[in-house]
């Protein structure tokens, strides 16, 4: 033992927790991703951008993509509109194995950061006394957030709009933890810009930050403007960055390319645009009131292609409404994930298609960790609710994109509740 009392052994020991819950959630995407395993996704589109970027070019080397879906062709080239940090980030992969990389298998291990950079976070905020959780609480959260929430399904896929989100998720939590007391404001902003470009509704996470560092240092202006200052710098050069680049493909530095998509629903883009109050009702609905279908037939059971309602695939996310206790910390937290949710419900499309909303992990984080706040006791109800969230989400792992006969075969995206 005395090996471990130097600054490294503490840092491994520090380490051994989270280790262990990255190798055995990392394990158990890969084992579940079968088929999926070898070769490119369906729809690697992260691979042709990070291979566009090693060639110091923005618009994909291929003369055509290897899909038909989600591309933006401009000017004569074809575009990713999907914003570039997983590309960034898979980029060492291409630089050795082209775009024929395993992507799906990249994404599955690298989910395996979630569900232990969460784990992190709720021992930090454990140690700084910000909650009285036990080691037992946090990791039954970890648990709950891995195999129990919609993260399961979403790390086991690889597709482009799946590998945006297995980015995000650790994203946010090291940028939460960063934040929290508003005590590494650089570093903060750096992760939620790269955040940012990765799925831009993220960017109003920010306002956690805002509350942490008022919450510092109430009523002393100079030092929550100076902590702002030094927090929005990153920002601010990942925004001109991102500027930068959308003009030079589009020649709009607010464009993304996303309302440029070759797509069914371009028509209704062009009429309402990317976000609007007209999508609020559909996406209200598909987040809150989307449930299973019962039929009399085999398989019995059939999922709408807006996926379920947030609360069917995580029933404890209930709790986070009704905290027993309240602090600035929740309030700021509340006030952040409710801004990237609304943000998120004005857009113009649900999800579709999916097995639960997935949307919703650009701030499930922020959920859990209020769940941590709120106080509740983490009994037997909720403990049996976690095996019940684990089966659901499992069943959801498994069957999504695979077994297709559970899932409503409409296309339209009219159909969110089952015919009378």
């Amino acid at each position: 033992m005395r090996n471990l009392s130097g600054p490294g052994g503490r840092l491994l020991v520090r380490l051994l927790a989270p280790g262990l819950i990255f190798a055995v959630c990392a394990g158990v995407y890969v084992a579940m991703l079968d088929a999926r395993l070898k070769g490119p996704s369906s729809q690697p589109h992260f691979l042709y951008q990070a291979d566009a970027f090693l060639h110091g070019e923005l618009a994909i080397r291929a003369a055509k993509p290897p899909t038909d879906n989600d591309w933006v062709r401009h000017a004569g080239k074809v575009f990713v509109s999907f914003p570039p940090f997983p590309a960034v980030v898979v980029m060492p992969l291409v630089a050795v194995w082209g775009v024929k990389a395993w992507d799906s298998l990249f994404w599955s291990v690298l989910a395996g950061l979630g569900p232990a950079l969460l784990y992190v976070l709720l021992r930090r905020m454990r140690e700084l006394g910000m909650t009285e959780r036990s080691a037992r609480d946090d990791l039954l959260l970890t648990v709950l957030f891995a195999f129990g929430s919609v993260f399961f399904y979403v790390a086991v896929q690889g597709p482009v709009w799946f590998a945006a989100h297995v980015v995000a998720v650790p994203l946010i939590a090291l940028y939460v933890l960063c934040s929290l007391r508003a005590a590494q404001p650089f570093w903060a902003g750096l992760l939620l810009g790269c955040a940012f470009m990765t799925r831009t509704s993220t960017l109003f996470l920010g306002f956690f930050f805002v509350f942490e560092a008022w919450s510092q240092a109430p009523g002393d202006l100079r030092a929550v403007v100076k902590k702002l200052a030094v927090f929005a710098a990153p920002l601010l050069v990942i925004g001109v960055l991102a500027m930068v680049m959308n003009y030079a493909r589009f020649h709009d530095p607010f464009e993304f390319g996303h309302s440029l998509l070759e797509i069914r629903w371009r028509g209704r883009i062009e009429k309402w645009g990317l976000f609007n109050y007209h999508y609020l009702g559909r996406n209200l609905a598909v987040m809150l009131a989307s449930l299973p279908w019962l039929t009399a037939a085999a398989p019995y059971v059939m999922i709408s292609r807006h996926g379920l309602a947030l609360w069917v695939t995580t029933p404890q996310l209930l709790m986070v409404p009704w905290p027993k206790r309240v602090s600035p910390t929740l309030i700021g937290l509340a006030v952040a994930a409710g801004a990237v949710a609304f943000v998120n419900l004005l857009y113009q499309n649900s999800g579709w298609i999916q097995f639960g909303y997935r949307f919703s992990l650009d701030y499930a984080v922020l959920l859990f960790v209020m769940l941590a706040l709120g106080g509740r006791r983490f009994g037997k109800a909720f403990i049996a609710l976690t095996v019940v969230a684990i089966a659901i989400n499992t069943f959801g792992a498994i069957t999504f994109d695979r077994a297709h006969k559970f899932y409503d075969k409409d296309g339209s995206q009219k159909v969110i509740f089952q015919p009378d």
